[in-house]
């Protein structure tokens, strides 16, 4: 069953870019916050990205008006799920307000409404356990930034229906983003762990002075980088051959980071309050001008490989 209209609870970072992707998909969309200032800065995020794409000539003039007559919003949590068939949620990511969201979303819907968590690596089963209707959780993981990130991990909580996650991977092709199935949930997910995992390695390596951050990085953007939109680590490994990358794990798995600790790096500097662009300083000191610098050259990127997954398709 299709689904035609969308309720968003956060009009932070990630819920504006989903609003926008469904709205762009011709869905109708009402937006929640408890902030109307979160909510009108939300709303504004929305048409500064279209004017990025109205620039760039990726829609016109009436895809604008379009998209952004689709939107409404509210701070009103009993209209924001009026007549929606899917709700998703963009709060803030601790367990015990999720809980407690969720707890009044399945009392105020009905149960066939989907309610997704856009969590990033948080349980299903627990923001739902103590639910009526458990069956109609799941998650849907979009990955920042929304609206140009094609991946969104789709994933079962212990008691999610077959039904609610193949409506939920309807969903996501419906507003043209990739969905990537889990059959259980695990922390983190699928991405989560591979980026984890591939920044404990980068920060042992500074660590250990072996490279400095800045060279660590162009390893990533000019090595790796290049071969995984095409091939992800397992196309990888069969392509350069299983036998070898084998041979390499004898010897090199020893010597990777194996810590489960959280890195002693991290939290040098977040005790510094060096916590990246947000503060002018982490593994880099950033100006106002390298920080746009940056961000436009991620943006153009990630519309270019938007425009090719569209000529592929």
């Amino acid at each position: 069953m299709e689904i035609k209209k969308v309720a968003i609870i956060g009009a932070g970072t990630m819920g504006h870019g989903i609003a926008q992707l469904c709205a762009e998909a011709g869905l109708q969309v009402s937006m929640f916050d408890i902030s109307e200032q979160n909510l009108n800065n939300g709303f504004e995020n929305i048409k500064k990205s279209l004017k990025l794409l109205l620039s760039n000539g990726k829609i016109t003039e009436e895809d604008y008006e379009r998209v952004m007559s689709k939107i409404s919003l509210t701070n009103n949590l009993e209209k924001v799920i009026e007549n929606a068939e899917m709700i998703v949620e963009c709060v803030a990511e601790k367990l015990p307000i999720k809980q407690d969201l969720f707890g009044k979303l399945d009392k105020l819907c009905s149960p066939e409404v989907i309610l997704a968590t856009n969590t990033s690596g948080l349980s299903p089963s627990a923001i739902s356990q103590d639910l009526e209707h458990p069956e109609r959780v799941v998650v849907a993981h979009f990955w920042c930034p929304a609206e140009l990130i094609p991946l969104v991990e789709v994933v079962p909580g212990e008691k999610t229906s077959t039904e609610t996650v193949e409506r939920t991977m309807a969903w996501v092709k419906q507003i043209n983003k990739q969905p990537v199935k889990m059959n259980k949930e695990c922390l983190g997910f699928i991405g989560n762990r591979l980026q984890l995992a591939l920044l404990r390695e980068a920060i042992y390596i500074v660590e250990q002075g072996w490279a400095d951050p800045e060279e660590v990085d162009k390893a990533v953007e000019y090595g790796l980088g290049r071969r995984l939109p095409a091939t992800g680590p397992l196309k990888s490994a069969d392509l350069g051959g299983l036998d070898i990358f084998y041979n390499i794990s004898t010897y090199l798995f020893k010597d990777l980071c194996n810590s489960t600790e959280a890195s002693q790096y991290l939290k040098q500097k977040v005790d510094a309050e060096k916590c990246g662009t947000k503060s002018g300083e982490g593994n880099y000191k950033w100006s106002q001008e390298a920080i746009d610098d940056i961000t436009k050259k991620r943006t153009d990127l990630l519309l270019y490989f938007l425009e090719q997954d569209k000529i592929n398709k």
